[in-house]
C-alpha cells in the first residue's frame, strides 16, 4: 500500500532533505546505494531518508539555521525598443568602421565602365557604390513585396466584413 504524501514543513528537521538530489554525493558517506533511490530518481520515502541519515549525527537547529539562504532567482530582462535601437546603432557603427578601413586600404585607381560611361575611381569607392546600388535594389524588391502583402491583407479584411467600410 502506498502512503499519502504529507506537506513539507520547513521548521521540522525531519522534513529537511539531506541532499537536493538522491544521486548527489555526501562528503562523509558517499553516494546513496541503489536500493535507497526510487525509480523516479528521488528518495524512495521518508523511511529511506531516515535509514540513510541513521549513521550520521543529526544537525542541531542552530546548525541548520546558519546555512545561507538560497539566492533569489535573477530577474528576467525585458527587451525594449530603446535597447533594440541601441544595439542596431552599435552594430551599424562597427560596420561603418570596417567599411571605412576597407575604403582606406583600397585606394588604387581602377578603370570602371558602366552603360557607355567610363571613368577612373578608387577601388574601395567603386565597390562601395556597387554595394549601395545592390542594397537599393533589394530595398525596392522588399518594398514591392510588402505593398503586395498589405493589399492582399486589405482584400481579405474587406471580404470578411462586407458591411463595414474601412479606409
Amino acid at each position: 500500500m502506498t502512503e499519502t504524501p504529507q506537506r513539507f514543513n520547513p521548521t521540522n528537521p525531519d522534513d529537511a532533505p539531506a541532499t537536493r538530489y538522491a544521486e548527489a554525493a555526501d562528503a562523509t558517506t558517499g553516494p546513496l546505494p541503489a536500493e535507497q533511490v526510487s525509480g523516479a530518481g528521488g528518495l524512495a520515502g521518508s523511511t529511506d531518508v531516515a535509514a540513510t541519515t541513521a549513521g550520521r549525527a543529526e544537525p542541531s537547529r542552530a546548525e541548520a539555521s546558519t546555512e545561507p539562504a538560497p539566492a533569489p532567482a535573477p530577474e528576467t530582462r525585458q527587451v525594449t525598443r530603446a535597447g533594440m535601437v541601441w544595439a542596431a546603432v552599435a552594430c551599424a557603427l562597427v560596420v561603418l568602421i570596417l567599411l571605412i578601413a576597407f575604403i582606406l586600404q583600397n585606394q588604387e585607381y581602377v578603370q570602371v565602365k558602366f552603360f557607355g560611361l567610363e571613368g577612373s575611381v578608387p577601388l574601395g569607392i567603386a565597390l562601395f557604390i556597387a554595394a549601395v546600388g545592390g542594397g537599393v535594389l533589394v530595398a525596392i524588391a522588399g518594398a514591392a513585396r510588402i505593398i503586395q502583402l498589405r493589399l492582399a491583407a486589405h482584400r481579405v479584411r474587406r471580404q470578411a466584413s462586407p458591411g463595414t467600410r474601412t479606409r
